[in-house]
């Protein structure tokens, strides 16, 4: 019975969290204190813990704005930018074969950003441009993913991405502080964010050992964290408008 456990357990472990020789290393012979193995059950753990949040982490923001019917706050250019990082990570990770669990919320935040891109320009009376957007970004997506492009230019799309996000965030602090208010910007989308950024850096690390994704994590952290601060400055402030109508 014990080793039918075992077995079961080893199926559902090896081939998500653990390598075999971790597994043996960790279950059978146990040693819980083995470093090495300890770090990838953590990165592994992390990974597949950032990958699932990602499913939810930016509704509350498409619920905010559905909600008021608005967009307001939201810098339209900044949330473009986002979605040229989200997917130059999906492209660059998916072309150099790195694990799903060291990039699969680029995926989910990548469609969820689109979404969000997509009511942005229809709550600005854009929604032709919007369903326009869409047909274009799915058009250079299935290009990028192609055999037809070279993997220098998948790099170069992975490196742009931390001008991207610098300059994203930025356009998205400026309209912050030229509004005095965050407007509809979710407060739970961007401490998701934030902590998911900071998480990803070890995970980077860890499962690609690839500087270029691990340094796009650190500055995002840095950009994130700026947001975040902003949020909490700006926490009571309310938009022109809604004071108006209190008065």
């Amino acid at each position: 019975m014990a080793a039918e456990v075992d077995g079961s357990l080893k199926r559902v472990l090896v081939p998500i969290l653990l390598p075999e020789k971790c597994y043996d290393q960790l279950l059978v012979q146990w040693d819980l204190l083995h470093v090495p193995c300890l770090k990838i059950l953590l990165s592994k753990g992390l990974g597949l813990g950032i990958v699932a949040g990602s499913l939810l982490v930016k509704l509350p923001q498409v619920f905010k704005i559905l909600g008021a019917k608005s967009a307001e706050g939201l810098s339209l250019q900044s949330v473009m930018l986002e979605l040229v990082a989200l997917t130059g990570t999906m492209v660059y990770s998916i072309t150099n074969n790195f694990p799903f669990s060291s990039w699969g919320e680029a995926l989910f935040l990548m469609l969820q950003t689109i979404a969000i891109c997509f009511l942005v320009l229809h709550y600005r009376g854009q929604t032709v441009k919007g369903v326009a957007f869409l047909a274009c970004y799915t058009l250079v997506l299935l290009t990028l993913l192609s055999p037809l492009t070279p993997l220098a230019v998948v790099t170069l799309l992975q490196a742009s991405n931390v001008p991207a996000v610098v300059v994203g965030r930025l356009l998205q602090a400026a309209t912050n502080y030229h509004n005095g208010h965050t407007g509809q910007l979710s407060a739970i989308t961007v401490f998701l964010l934030l902590g998911g950024s900071l998480a990803r850096i070890f995970t980077s690390i860890q499962e690609t050992g690839d500087p270029l994704m691990a340094g796009t994590f650190v500055v995002s952290s840095l950009c994130n964290g700026l947001i975040a601060a902003q949020l909490l400055y700006y926490w009571n402030a309310k938009a022109p408008h809604k004071q108006k109508k209190e008065q």
